[in-house]
């Protein structure tokens, strides 16, 4: 006898901590698939709560609010319409865990708690929540449930005891933040854990920003025969529908929805888009402040800036020294005007005649050196906090993964601000990303000369990056081997870079940890981004050498 069902995969994105809203938003997903005849609807990982919640997911206050919102959500389920699987965290005879609940009928009808909890990179789930035990399905109005959540996916130990236990459908709730190669990586266990079980998977990702984390999207649905049958858009919220047939504990799923992935740049470049956006909007800020100084750092923040935000939220500021170009003055306004966005010009002359004044006797006797030069950037800083703080605005610091990683940075100075778009973004990568972005049908909103021209940070004459650092192609190569591969120097060296230049950079990258420690937070689009992912210490004498 042939059953039907029909799952809507619930991709919402959720904000940490606004429990109401983020009911609000399970609210809406379920009735639109109610409209479209669902009888499931499946969200991520901790959708009540957001995602990762933290140290905040352990006060009692918040646990109480959770559980509250839950059971009236689960009260409402006693319309007749679909059940709900959610995600949210749920404590259980003294002990929090990272749940799933099942809510039908009007009651919370099954609780499944996450068995592998991750503790590497960005996630510490074993220091906030309790293991959870390995169980069976859950039965939901004439199936057999195999519920996961996000990192049971990623071993064979759940989808094991799952399938011997009856599972016939395999959901998966997912919290999964993007990195640039994270679709294949999560496509690689998923199909591990269908053939190990002979089962078809669904999987819900979020979507949204979260702090330094953003979440994708892109749910998705595989066949038993591992073909996929639907897969949501990424970097958008959607309620995708699914169709379900079934008989004999052997369930099929009608091919559905298939949105294409965007290709790696746009992917990065969506991931900033909506990193920022998120950042900004959930934190409630009015707009955003941007030193634009004519180089194409600043300039590809301004154009994230106002793609995420919309060019009336975006103010730019050109703080001219003695030092800065007429090109680069010329490239800034371009730049402005390409993407129609607000643009000041508030020279920093007077503050460094002051700084000047103001150090004569202290310096006397002593030769100009980076000591002016940073006295350039913190000028330029103090300028944009000094705006922040009396319009409200947040100001966007510009810096590059390649520049944090050397400590081509003045700290208190063009690190300042609250949000970093380009800080886990390789030099290499922002010259690829200003070209795609020129390329997208509205005209070039980066000028060419911004692109082409060398990169200059204009703090003395004639002053160019590659003074002190060496080629960004070779400089990200081997950062890429020192920060996301954790590589020895022999090692760096045997893929054909300059041994003596490898071990330079290996010491600029570990005297510039205390910078970085006081770096605003940004978009995480690496396997390693600076922050939790990256913890090392600040006083280290390890050389590289044995």
């Amino acid at each position: 006898m042939t059953e039907q069902l029909t799952i809507a995969l619930a991709q919402i994105n959720p904000t940490v901590g606004d429990i109401n809203g983020n009911l609000g938003l399970i609210r809406d997903a379920r009735a639109r698939a109610a409209n479209a005849g669902a009888d499931l609807v499946v969200t991520g990982e901790l959708a009540v709560s957001g995602y990762p919640p933290e140290d905040l997911v352990l006060k009692r206050a918040f646990q109480d609010a959770v559980e509250a919102g839950v059971r009236t959500l689960a009260a409402e389920t006693a319309d007749g319409g679909p059940g709900l699987l959610i995600g949210a965290p749920w404590r259980d005879q003294g002990k929090l865990y990272n749940a799933a609940l099942l809510l039908d009928g009007g009651k919370i009808t099954a609780c499944r708690f996450k068995h592998d909890l991750p503790n590497y990179g960005v996630f510490d789930e074993k220091r906030v929540f309790d293991q959870g035990p390995l169980t069976g399905p859950v039965a939901f109005r004439g199936v057999r449930l195999g519920v996961m959540i996000c990192e049971d996916m990623w071993y064979p130990e759940v989808t094991e005891t799952l399938q011997e236990s009856g599972a016939e459908i395999l959901v998966v709730l997912n919290g999964s933040p993007f990195e640039t190669d994270k679709p294949d990586d999560r496509l690689s266990p998923a199909i591990a854990r269908i053939v190990e079980s002979g089962l078809p998977l669904i999987y819900v990702n979020l979507v949204g920003g979260q702090d330094e984390l953003v979440f994708d999207g892109a749910s998705f649905v595989l066949g038993a025969d591992k073909n996929l049958l639907a897969k949501a858009p990424s970097w958008a919220e959607d309620v995708l529908l699914t169709r379900w047939s079934g008989g004999n504990g052997v369930w099929t799923c009608a091919k559905a929805a298939i949105t294409p992935a965007p290709d790696a740049l746009e992917a990065i470049y969506r991931a900033l888009v909506l990193g920022l956006r998120d950042y900004v909007g959930k934190n409630g800020f009015p707009g955003v402040l941007i030193g634009l100084s004519g180089g194409i750092d600043s300039a590809l923040t301004a154009a994230v800036a106002a793609d995420a935000l919309g060019p009336d939220k975006v103010h730019c500021v050109l703080m001219p020294s003695p030092y800065t170009s007429d090109e680069s003055v010329e490239d800034a306004e371009a730049t402005a005007a390409n993407l129609n966005v607000r643009l000041d010009t508030i020279a920093i002359d007077p503050a460094m005649q002051a700084f000047e004044a103001m150090l004569k006797d202290a310096f006397a006797g002593l030769d100009a050196d980076a000591t002016e030069e940073n006295i350039q950037a913190r000028s330029r800083g103090l300028t944009l906090m000094a705006l922040s703080n009396k319009l409200g605005h947040m100001v966007l610091s510009t810096g590059n993964k390649s520049e944090m990683s050397v400590g081509y940075a003045t700290l208190y100075g063009d690190m300042c601000g609250g949000y970093s778009v380009l800080k886990d973004v390789y030099k290499t990568t922002v010259f690829a990303l200003s070209r795609w972005r020129n390329e997208q049908g509205d005209g070039d909103v980066i000028p060419e000369r911004v692109i082409t021209k060398p990169p200059t940070a204009e703090l003395k004459p004639n002053q160019t990056d590659q003074d002190t650092l060496p080629p960004y192609e070779d400089l990200d190569a081997i950062l890429q081997c020192l920060i996301e591969e954790e590589l020895s120097l022999d090692e760096i060296a045997a893929r054909g870079h300059d041994i003596v230049t490898a071990e330079r950079v290996w010491h600029m990258l570990d005297r510039a940890e205390y910078k970085r420690r006081q770096a605003p937070p940004g978009v995480k689009i690496t396997r390693r981004a600076f922050g939790r992912d990256r913890r090392y210490p600040l006083t280290n004498r390890f050389t590289g050498k044995v």
